[in-house]
């Protein structure tokens, strides 16, 4: 994704706003300014971003309606940047259709990373294609063989295992929810006791991971949920969020 990539920063607070416009600007990205959600919504419509910076706290609406409007027609790249830390608040927004959400005070390099990432993702076309293969490290799915491979050695899964696999490493880099995993991989009258997903995940780190403590391959949002690494053509920074768990 080339860096002239046009952002649009939906955020009422002006220090904030203008502290993420120099940092972008700096890496020579296009930046746009709105300080409202109908300003927000209004260039979103008629300049076309390629991602949006949205702040919740907006002075006219909650930026949740926002993300609910745009995802009726468009699956733009959102990212939060919200100072609510309240993990039921995250769920919920990555749910409603965010694809990440950074948490404030944030550093420079971790905000510039999360955008490379869901720029890369808005940049390729969707997973799976046939004969389509995730790879980071020594690790390789080959999705149409249903084929996973460490270090050239193949790996053992169970069905619902290499379904909760599959399904972090079509959103490689992105988190997925605890309830996104349980709809999609037992469906959506599961019981909402999330056990079952932690004793197969601790199955699968036992399989990929070299310490399942200190993993490289799939990553725990606690609370929320789990990221798998990118892949191999995008990892400047595989370990952003927490460990094992």
């Amino acid at each position: 994704m080339s860096s002239k990539a046009h952002i649009l920063i939906i955020e009422d607070e002006k220090s904030i706003c203008n502290f993420i416009k120099a940092a972008l600007q700096v890496q020579e990205y296009r930046v746009s300014v709105a300080h409202t959600a109908a300003e927000g919504l209004s260039v979103i419509t008629s300049r076309c971003p390629d991602l949006v910076l949205l702040d919740l706290g907006l002075p006219d609406r909650d930026g949740s309606q926002v993300i609910r409007q745009v995802r009726q027609w468009s699956s733009l790249p959102v990212l939060v940047i919200s100072a609510r830390t309240q993990e039921t608040e995250k769920v919920r927004m990555l749910d409603l259709g965010a694809d990440d959400y950074i948490t404030k005070p944030f550093g420079t390099e971790e905000l510039l990373a999360r955008i490379r990432t869901a720029l890369r993702h808005s940049s390729q076309p969707l997973r799976p294609g046939s004969g389509s293969c995730y790879r980071a490290g020594d690790l390789c799915i080959d999705f149409y063989r249903r084929v996973v491979t460490l270090e050239g050695r193949e790996i053992h899964l169970t069905a619902v295992e290499y379904k909760l696999l599959s399904l972090l490493a079509r959103s490689a880099g992105r988190v997925v929810t605890h309830d996104a995993i349980m709809t999609q991989v037992w469906g959506p009258y599961m019981e909402e006791n999330n056990r079952i997903l932690r004793v197969n995940m601790a199955n699968i780190r036992r399989k990929i991971e070299k310490n399942p403590a200190e993993p490289q391959y799939i990553f725990t949002e606690i609370g929320i949920g789990y990221r798998m690494r990118e892949e191999a053509s995008g990892e400047e920074n595989p370990g952003l969020s927490g460990g094992g768990q």
